[in-house]
Order: structure tokens, then C-alpha cells, then sequence
């Protein structure tokens, strides 16, 4: 059993060992507070198909928390729309924000196990930034994460996988991520 007061996950330590003096040299910046770091990272699923039946709503939110390792909160219509079907206050999907030991963890793992798992991957967009430092990227399958048990999907999702970062630029962003071997595009 691990002991969780002295426990570190990995990439914690690279950022700490590695990464903050690179990012340092690179940048020139005087005061260590200026080092870009991670600040969250949000997963968030829609499930279209929760309009005809919302226990899809339920067992989206039981994948996501298997695979973020913290329970996922599920989303609501804050309007109808009658086009769509749509009720207010109606389940549509689920999302979960990881700070702290659980974002690196989870970074970690979808760096060097899911990514490399995902069909035809030849690495991400590089143009996925938002301009204030946030990277924003999608998987199609929820079934490249070793938490889900393939027997035990109903349904393929997707989800939407938002990295924020405390970097002031997409260079600094994107720097800091290649720096985890985040695998980007030529």
C-alpha cells in the first residue's frame, strides 16, 4: 500500500526537477512565480443521446470518474430548446476539473497510455491553443483508457480534454507541454 504522505506522482517531480529550469533558460523569466505550471485540467462528456434516455447521463459520469479518479458531476440544460428536444434542467452530460496530485496523475496517463492507444495516431493538433495558454483537445473513444472495461461499454464517447495552464502565451503553453513529452504535430 502506498503511503500518501510521501507519495509524488511523477510527473510532479519531472515538472519540479526538469521542466521549471528549461522553462526558465527558455524564457528568460527573472522570478520563478512567472514559470508556467499547470493549473487544471477539466474533462467534459456529452452524451447527445441522454435526450431519449438519461441513464446513459449516469453510466457516462460512472466512466468518467473511473478514468479521472474522482466523481463526475453531471450537467444540466440551462434552457429549453424545443428543436433539439430539450427540457431545462434536463441531464445532458458530465465533466470533473482535477487539480493538484490527480491532474499530473491523469496527464500522465494520457500521455504514455491512452494517447499511444488511440487508432491512426500520429499526434496532436499543435493549433489547439486558445491564446491565454489553455489547450483544448478530443478524443472519440472513451475506450483508449485501461479503466474501461471493453466488455462493459453500451456506447462510444467522446470527450473533450481542456488543459489549463498559468503560462501568458500559446508559446509558453506549448513549450511547457512539449516539455512533458505532450506528443504535437510537425
Amino acid at each position: 500500500m502506498l503511503d500518501q504522505a510521501t507519495y509524488t506522482p511523477r510527473f510532479k517531480g519531472i515538472y519540479a526537477d526538469t521542466i521549471r529550469a528549461a522553462l526558465k533558460e527558455e524564457f528568460g523569466y527573472k522570478n520563478d512565480m512567472m514559470i508556467p505550471r499547470l493549473d487544471k485540467i477539466v474533462i467534459n462528456m456529452g452524451v447527445g443521446e441522454a435526450v431519449k434516455d438519461t441513464k446513459k447521463v449516469k453510466k457516462a459520469a460512472e466512466e468518467l470518474s473511473l478514468i479521472a479518479g474522482q466523481k463526475a458531476v453531471v450537467t444540466h440544460a440551462k434552457k429549453s430548446i424545443a428543436g433539439f428536444r430539450v427540457r431545462e434542467e434536463m441531464p445532458l452530460g458530465c465533466k470533473v476539473t482535477l487539480r493538484g496530485d490527480k491532474m499530473y496523475e491523469f496527464l500522465d496517463r494520457l500521455i504514455t497510455i491512452a494517447l499511444p492507444r488511440v487508432r491512426d495516431f500520429r499526434g496532436v493538433k499543435p493549433t489547439s491553443f486558445d491564446g491565454r495558454g489553455n489547450y483544448a483537445m478530443g478524443l472519440k473513444e472513451q475506450l483508449v483508457f485501461p479503466e474501461i472495461n471493453f466488455d462493459n461499454v453500451d456506447e462510444v464517447l467522446g470527450m473533450d480534454i481542456i488543459i489549463c495552464t498559468t503560462a501568458n502565451t500559446d508559446a509558453e503553453a506549448k513549450a511547457l507541454l512539449k516539455n512533458f513529452n505532450m506528443p504535437f504535430t510537425a
